[in-house]
Parts: structure tokens; C-alpha cells; sequence
């Protein structure tokens, strides 16, 4: 979609001075449950001149930003309030390895002692490229890796009046940063790397791999070992049974298939058994209609007789100073 195009290029254009990113790691709800986190406000400052600078602060992603605040400018104003989507559902696919819902723009890493997730922004395919499903595995662990472009890159490169060397070298001006997972899917063609271009972590602007920033990959491939299961999945809509009964719907917009598509009304491919969820006595039907438009991007309440905050939007907390505060266990790693 044009917009969504141009949107893209000012995010990319507007990214000013940034600070080291750093993940955001939850304690795992009780079984049966979802919900990890909470949202907090940020109030814009002086040299916060694009949303990519504020969402790096709190190593979440512009385009969330953006759904969570559906008025916002791409270059806020120093005083304006602003909606952190730190709240979220869990995918609802096995808490193991690696997780990648591509609709998220989130990267989810569940370590093997089973008690933390770490949620990550990431970068994936742009339109026409796009970034496939899959279940894989980490198949090679690249340090240092080098960037041969492909003969499609090459050319699209070239009619920007680009051209590319047969190899990049390793080093600060590489495209695949300092690390790379490479995937044990198709020819190994998708990796999991860094990117010497921050500011478009967060985006839909790769050949289809998934990039993620600097600091954000160096964690994660200190982690991960070769075989680690990598599952990547598209599910714009997650709801849940709270174990208290609480009903959450946490809706993202979908990733459009060509430049004609609104994702802010195109139809969904809805989840299995979200029919029987929305149609239960114990689901408020308004409600969860109402949070099918507005797409917000972060969990709403949406069960019935529930009195809201913001059209069933959960409490959030204030947080002048660009550091994520702790709530429900959540914490930002280093």
C-alpha cells in the first residue's frame, strides 16, 4: 500500500541519535495463561525526533508504536503522550526456541530453562519479498559473516543506480551485521542477522530475511545453540481465556500482499477457534468487533460485562525518563 510505503521512508528518514537497544525479557504466566507485561506512557522529549528513536529506547518496533497510537505523527511533538506497547499475548505455538510472528514484528525466545521469554523487534520482507512460515531450526551460527548478493538484489540495486561488489566483507558497513543465524529451511537462503542499518529494525523493508538490532542479535546468538527449533508464523489476531476468566483479543494489522491493500480494513485469516471465543456468552460481541477495527496492537478486554479503560484497553504505567519501568514481572536486560 503507498502509505504504508511512505510511512516507511519517513521512519527510516526521521531516525535521529539512538541508544543502545535492549530486550525486554517477561517472567512466564501461570499455566493456562498469556498474558505477560504491561503498557506504559512515555511523554515525548526534546531530541525525540522519530518514533524509531523512541521505540529503540524500549527495543519495541515503530510500526507497534504506530498501532497503538493511531494519531500520532511519524515525528512526534516534545510533550506528546505515548501509548508503549509493552503488554502482549504469547503466540499460541509451543513456548520453545525461537518465535517469530511476522504480523508482531517481534522476535520471541523462550531459553531452554523454561521460566523467561525475550521479546525482540525485528525486521522482515517487504512486499514482493516477503518473509515465508516456516518450522525450522538454527542451522549455522555465523559470526563475522560475510554478504554475497544475490542476482535479484544485485539487479534491483543496480536500477537504483547501485552497484554491488560479488562479496561485502565482514566489517561495520556488512548488511548482515556482526552475527547471523543461518535457517535450516529451503537453501539456507533466510537468516536471522544484524543489519548496519538500524533504523530499519522494526520495519518491512528486508529481501526477506529477518534482521534485528546490534545489541538485540548479539544477545540472542550468544544464546541460541545450532538445532534450536525456529518456528515463523503470521497471526495478526490472539485472544485468550485469562485463568481468572478475563478475556483478552490483542489485534495487530495484517501484513498487506500488494500496494491496492489497506491493513486497516483488509479481511483477516482468522485462528482456529476464535469463531467459538467471539460467539461464547463470556465474550462481549461489540466489544471484540470494536477491537477487530481499531486494530491497536496491544491486549483489550473484551469480556462481557467487563467495565473498561479506553474501550477495554488495560492500565498502563508513566515513565518520563525513556526506561522501561518492571511490571508483572517483566525486566529490561542490559
Amino acid at each position: 500500500m503507498k502509505r504504508a510505503s511512505l510511512l516507511t521512508l519517513m521512519l527510516l528518514g526521521a531516525l535521529g541519535a539512538s541508544q543502545a537497544a535492549r530486550a525486554v525479557e517477561y517472567t512466564l504466566p501461570a499455566s493456562g495463561s498469556r498474558l505477560v507485561g504491561q503498557n506504559q506512557t512515555y511523554t515525548v522529549q526534546e531530541g525525540d525526533n522519530s518514533l524509531q528513536t523512541i521505540a529503540r529506547r524500549f527495543d519495541t518496533a515503530a510500526m507497534i508504536i504506530l498501532e497503538a497510537n493511531n494519531t500520532i505523527a511519524p515525528v512526534p511533538k516534545p510533550g506528546t503522550e505515548v501509548i508503549i506497547p509493552l503488554q502482549l499475548l504469547l503466540p499460541d505455538v509451543p513456548r520453545e526456541g525461537i518465535v517469530v510472528n511476522l504480523a508482531e514484528l517481534r522476535l520471541y525466545y523462550f531459553p531452554p530453562d523454561g521460566n523467561t521469554v525475550q521479546v525482540y523487534p525485528l525486521g522482515i520482507g517487504q512486499l514482493g519479498l516477503e518473509t515465508p512460515e516456516m518450522t525450522t531450526r538454527v542451522g549455522q551460527k555465523i559470526p563475522n559473516p560475510t554478504w554475497t548478493p544475490t542476482a535479484g538484489i544485485r539487479q534491483r540495486s543496480l536500477e537504483k543506480g547501485i552497484t554491488l561488489p560479488p562479496v561485502v566483507p565482514a566489517g561495520p558497513n556488512n548488511p548482515l551485521g556482526r552475527f547471523a543465524l543461518r535457517l535450516a529451511y529451503g537453501n539456507g537462503e533466510y537468516l536471522i542477522h544484524g543489519t548496519n542499518a538500524q533504523s530499519s529494525v522494526g520495519l518491512r523493508v528486508s529481501s526477506g530475511c529477518m534482521r534485528m538490532f546490534t545489541d538485540d542479535i548479539k544477545a540472542l546468538f550468544a544464546q541460541v545453540r545450532v538445532g534450536t527449533p525456529v518456528r515463523v508464523i503470521n497471526q495478526p489476531v490472539k485472544y485468550s481465556i485469562e485463568p481468572n476468566g478475563t478475556r483478552y483479543m490483542e489485534v495487530h494489522r495484517p501484513l498487506t500482499q500488494d500496494e491496492t491493500q489497506n491493513p486497516q480494513t483488509m479481511a483477516y485469516v482468522l485462528p482456529v477457534g476464535y469463531a467459538q471465543f467471539a460467539n461464547d456468552k463470556g465474550t462481549d460481541r461489540v466489544m471484540a468487533d470494536k477491537a477487530m477495527y481499531r486494530r491497536a496492537g496491544i491486549p483489550v478486554v473484551v469480556s462481557s460485562g467487563a467495565t473498561s479503560m479506553a474501550g477495554g484497553q488495560t492500565p498502563v504505567l508513566s515513565v518520563q525518563n525513556g526506561t522501561p519501568a518492571t511490571a508483572n514481572e517483566a525486566r529490561v536486560m542490559q
